[in-house]
């Protein structure tokens, strides 16, 4: 791993780094339709709804969601790409696995 591929990760882990930031996260990747409105997100936590989109702002900047306006109401959305590449550092199995495939040849 180079370092812009570190820093470009770190960030999204960083972002992670807060219960709060998590919860909305899952919230939003697990969401049945892709996406998730900020007023279903905001009723789910005691917080004030600039705390909300805070939090949700630390998470668009990491690139793990995107969010549209629509009306009087934002949208949020799983950016794919950025988690599956926070999931793939993670998965010690399968870079196991990659590894030794590599070695094999």
């Amino acid at each position: 791993m180079d370092v812009p591929q570190a820093g470009a990760l770190a960030g999204g882990f960083k972002a992670l780094g807060d219960p709060v930031r998590l919860r909305l996260l899952s919230m939003i990747a697990s969401a049945p339709e892709g996406e998730i409105c900020v007023c279903d997100l905001s009723a789910a936590f005691p917080l004030t709804g600039p705390t909300i989109s805070h939090h949700l702002r630390i998470l668009r900047e990491a690139g793990l969601v995107d969010s549209a306006r629509r009306g009087t109401w934002v949208y949020y959305r799983p950016v794919p790409a950025n988690l599956a590449r926070l999931a793939g550092l993670l998965d010690i199995g399968r870079r196991q696995a990659a590894s030794r495939t590599s070695r094999a040849h």
